[in-house]
């Protein structure tokens, strides 16, 4: 039976990166060798690391405009930290959408003045907060794209005079955007790009070196700039995949092509739940997310049979998050519509039968 897999993370991926990662875990290019098994200095994946740090930045747009792209360890929790390690100076600004946004905070604060400038923590996040003012002579300002748990989206973004930081974790190259508003995006690959194990980091490189602190070399970022990536023993087999799936893009087309597709997916299961009185949404209409789709039944007596419905069709990975219940069905770049339109009938289904 063909599964349907809603999880936030890790990510479903396409089938045929699935199968050439596969393919190359046993033997990499007919080279009678596995990928997890050459050495991370031979040219066969110096080659692969050089491939997806270009991908990464042809697809965001920023090849020759001065920024650098790194294929990091420690998923996106290690940049709460090493942002601020190698931003904060004096004063940060934090715009709190979420619990990812709190964690951010909680470690910047070990550096230095943290300033929330806005928050949605009043209505549990189901908001994207908006016209507000930000102060001056920050070191930078932090963003959070896109809320996993609550289904929440950034829609605009600030403008501003100093640098600006995003946490792309759950959104990257899932739209287009004017990414060079951004002077750094980090994103871990498991939510839209690869398999968990590695955290795509895009920065620029003349806002480095500015704080008066030394920075642990694992953190710091011109380190690893200078190394190309390669200063200590990388994850191969995660890179690998991710450069896989940022090909597998491209060659649909790009951004622009799979952020139609996300409009189709994120369209149809918000039309649903408009129009589905068994369902109700619960992020703010015009922050709705298209990567995660939140919602809650209003019967409960109803649920034991969706859950069932669900199982029975092959649907995976939508219960959802402690912190809001119900339910959440995560469209990543690589799910079909087919899969959400599946998904869709059998929430219409239950209105009809219930």
């Amino acid at each position: 039976m063909q599964k349907h897999n809603f999880s936030a993370g890790p990510c479903i991926l396409p089938k045929e990166v699935m199968q050439k990662a596969a393919e190359a875990v046993v033997n990499l290019d007919g080279s009678g060798l596995s990928l997890i098994e050459i050495s991370h200095r031979s040219a066969a994946f110096v080659e692969i690391m050089e491939k997806a740090r270009a991908l990464a930045l042809e697809l965001l747009g920023l090849e020759g405009k001065g920024y650098s792209a790194l294929f990091l360890q420690g998923g996106a929790s290690t940049q709460f930290l090493a942002t601020a390690y190698n931003l904060l100076e004096t004063k940060a600004g934090y715009v709190n959408t979420g619990t990812w946004s709190l964690k951010a905070i909680k470690e910047a604060r070990l550096f230095g003045e943290v300033v929330e400038v806005a928050s949605s923590q009043e209505q549990n996040f189901n908001f994207i907060p908006k016209g507000y003012d930000i102060p001056k002579e920050l070191d930078f300002l932090h963003l959070t794209s896109n809320n996993t748990i609550f289904g929440t989206q950034m829609k605009e973004f600030p403008k501003t005079n100093c640098p600006l930081v995003c946490d792309m974790s759950s959104d990257i190259f899932s739209r287009q955007l004017d990414f060079s508003q951004f002077d750094l995006m980090y994103a871990g690959a498991q939510k839209n790009m690869g398999p968990a194990g590695t955290t795509l980091v895009v920065v620029k490189e003349d806002i480095l070196g500015k704080v008066s602190r030394k920075v642990p070399s694992m953190l710091d970022y011109k380190t690893h700039i200078a190394k190309d990536s390669m200063f200590n023993t990388p994850p191969v087999f995660a890179v690998y995949v991710s450069m896989l799936t940022m090909q597998w893009l491209k060659d649909l087309g790009g951004i622009a092509a799979i952020e139609e597709i996300n409009e189709k997916k994120a369209n149809l299961i918000y039309s649903e739940i408009e129009l589905n009185p068994v369902f109700s949404g619960f992020a703010a209409k015009e922050d709705r997310s298209n990567m995660n789709a939140t919602f809650n039944i209003t019967d409960d007596t109803l649920k034991e049979t969706f859950d069932e419905n669900c199982k029975e069709a092959g649907i995976n990975g939508i219960n959802g998050h402690r912190s809001v219940g119900g339910y959440r069905a995560s469209m990543y770049n690589a799910l079909s519509l087919e899969s959400v339109g599946v998904l869709v009938d059998i929430m219409s289904e239950l209105e009809r039968k219930g």
